[in-house]
This record gives structure tokens, C-alpha cells and sequence, in this order.
């Protein structure tokens, strides 16, 4: 069977310039401004309801404009402000992706930088991996005489 080629997708000469976006979708634009590492993680924040557009709760496939203000809330209940700044629906340059928005996060409060501070300083010191074996007989020795 002879195989015809394809034509070019894209002519030489296109495609170096785009038409400008309007709007992109939500989880595509989390993923190419470098706010989450993948858009399947992007999709799965919008849809655990940690990614509000506009104080409404936002959905993977929302559209996103200039000017619109998304809050993200992270682990532990650290909560991110953004403002859209500009549009892209295929990766970027980290150093382009951050400037798609700005960080209107308040700064956390003396209070708050103090007890993360404190929680850092008595939280337990993870070991790395697992006992040896003299750990391993230190500890049943310790539970003996308990």
C-alpha cells in the first residue's frame, strides 16, 4: 500500500503569528502561567473547588479574560490571589508564563510568620528511611522497660 504524505499542517510563513485570545480555558491557562505543574492537576483543583474566578467557584472549562481575579486555595489553608494579565494556551518560558498575572497575595501577618516559624522549629525531625538494625533493637530494648 503506498503511502501519500500528509500536507503540512502549518504552510511556511503561517503560524509564526496568531491571532490574539480572548479567552482560554481555565485549566489550561493554570497549567501554561506555571501555577499548577500540570493542567490534570489544574482540572483537579477546579473541580475540589480550591479555584475560584471572580469569587465563584470555577469549573476546568470556564473561560479566562484580562482583568479577571482567581483565588487558589493550597494546603493547609493558604489561600492565593491572582489577577489575569494576559492569555497563552500553549506552554511558555517560565520567566513569559509569570508574567500572564500578578500576585496580589496580602503579605501573612508578624503573627502568622512567627507560629509557622515555631512549628517548624519543635516539629518532630523526620529520620531518613528505615531503622537499621540497632535502631530497630534500641527501640524493643526501650518498649522492655516501659
Amino acid at each position: 500500500m503506498l503511502r501519500t504524505p500528509h500536507p503540512d499542517p502549518l504552510p511556511a510563513g503561517e503560524g509564526e503569528e496568531r491571532p490574539p485570545l480572548d479567552s482560554v480555558r481555565l485549566d489550561v491557562w493554570l497549567d501554561v502561567s506555571c501555577v499548577f505543574p500540570t493542567r490534570s492537576r489544574a482540572r483537579a483543583a477546579c473541580e475540589a473547588g480550591q479555584v475560584d474566578v471572580s469569587g465563584a467557584r470555577a469549573k476546568p472549562h470556564r473561560q479566562v479574560r484580562p482583568g479577571d481575579r482567581l483565588g487558589i486555595t493550597r494546603a493547609a489553608g493558604s489561600r492565593r490571589e491572582l489577577i489575569v494579565r494576559g492569555l497563552a494556551d500553549r506552554s511558555i518560558p517560565k520567566a513569559q508564563a509569570r508574567l500572564l498575572y500578578e500576585d496580589v497575595t496580602p503579605p501573612p501577618s508578624p503573627e502568622a510568620l512567627e507560629a509557622r516559624r515555631l512549628d517548624r522549629m519543635f516539629a518532630p525531625r523526620v529520620a531518613e528511611g528505615r531503622p537499621d538494625k540497632r535502631d530497630r533493637r534500641a527501640r524493643i530494648r526501650r518498649k522492655r522497660l516501659e
